[in-house]
């Protein structure tokens, strides 16, 4: 009898200690899970974090200005950043630019102006840091728009869908854009500098013009009057205002080239030292329709003037100069990025 209670007794050790043993492996190996190298659990992975979100584009880099080849660049934030000029041959991977300027990352749109053909590509470096061209791209992008270098191009900064900018964070190409029409890629052709880039927005205000308060927001016009509305997806209506009007109308001589058609021929102009009867106009914009000229001259409180095919929408006439100069300020505030100043008699 008091060997069964033994064996029985013996039996129940045994067991208790292999269970033991068995828990302690376990919490040894939980323990090397979250130690060592090995791949965390799922209970310890946080959740919800993309890999490849919009976390990846932050934070944004500018970074201080720097000399190449005898030119001055300076780094900045511009949002509405919109120039044309020349292609160069990057070395970066994926769907990638160069910017002299341009914060990194960033996304623009590059449109060749020679087919039209418009890509999508992100920001990620200087340069080019040989010449003084527009944007270097990588090779595949270079590829993916059909174009070499020296190209002529048309660089603007877009906020993009978040699904291409992960495409092109991923070194993927992101769908190409919507084609630029021929009858603008002409007029952009017309603005291109003969070296280094040309900004398509307003010229730097004169330091000595007053600033007023704006006038009311001009209406853009509707999307039928550019492209019909099932031409592309709206993420690709890519085209401003400001370069549909260019694109139905010739850019106008700088008054100090040739006078205008509305004027007679003043040679002695220069040597009048006061005023001329009814003094200064200022010339906002000129549009092919006139309904859309009566519609500007309506919100900046200016009048209309027929000249051939085309309406021109004008504010004042300003007793002064000084009164000229305010307004001007004023009307370029609201968009009008040529107006200029005419006398009027």
């Amino acid at each position: 009898m008091r060997f069964r209670g033994d064996s029985r007794q013996g039996r129940a050790q045994g067991r208790i200690g292999r269970l033991c043993i068995i828990l302690a492996s376990t919490t040894a190996l939980a323990a090397c899970g979250v130690v060592g190298g090995g791949a965390p659990s799922a209970t310890i992975a946080p959740a919800g974090i993309a890999v490849n979100g919009p976390q990846a584009d932050y934070p944004v880099t500018i970074g201080d200005p720097y000399l190449v080849d005898g030119t001055t660049y300076r780094p900045a934030d511009v949002m509405n950043y919109d120039e044309v000029g020349y292609l160069a041959a990057g070395s970066g991977t994926g769907f990638s630019a160069a910017h002299h300027t341009l914060p990194f990352p960033s996304y623009v749109e590059v449109t060749s102006l020679e087919t039209g053909r418009t890509i999508l590509v992100r920001v990620e470096q200087r340069g080019p840091m040989d010449s003084n061209h527009l944007l270097a791209l990588s090779p595949a992008a270079m590829e993916q728009i059909g174009a070499t270098p020296d190209t002529p191009v048309r660089v603007r900064r877009v906020n993009a869908p978040e699904a291409h900018r992960a495409l092109l964070r991923d070194r993927q190409a992101a769908p190409v854009r919507m084609d630029t029409p021929m009858g603008l890629v002409e007029v952009l052709r017309r603005r291109l500098p003969a070296e280094g880039s040309a900004s398509l927005h307003a010229r730097a205000m004169p330091e000595t013009a007053v600033e007023l308060p704006p006038v009311e927001e001009l209406p853009l016009a509707p999307l039928a009057e550019v492209e019909p509305a099932a031409a592309a997806p709206s993420f690709e209506r890519a085209f401003s205002s400001e370069l549909v009007e260019l694109a139905a109308i010739e850019p106008e001589p700088a008054l100090e080239s040739e006078p205008s058609p509305e004027l007679a021929p003043e040679p002695a102009l220069a040597e009048v030292v006061t005023p001329i009867t009814g003094g200064f106009e200022i010339q906002a914009a000129a549009f092919s329709s006139e309904e859309r000229a009566n519609r500007a001259a309506s919100a900046l409180g200016g009048h209309v003037v027929p000249f051939g095919d085309l309406y021109r929408v004008r504010t004042g006439p300003y007793r002064t100069r000084g009164e000229a100069e305010a307004s001007l300020a004023n009307v370029r505030a609201a968009g009008y990025s040529d107006a200029r100043i005419l006398t009027s008699g």
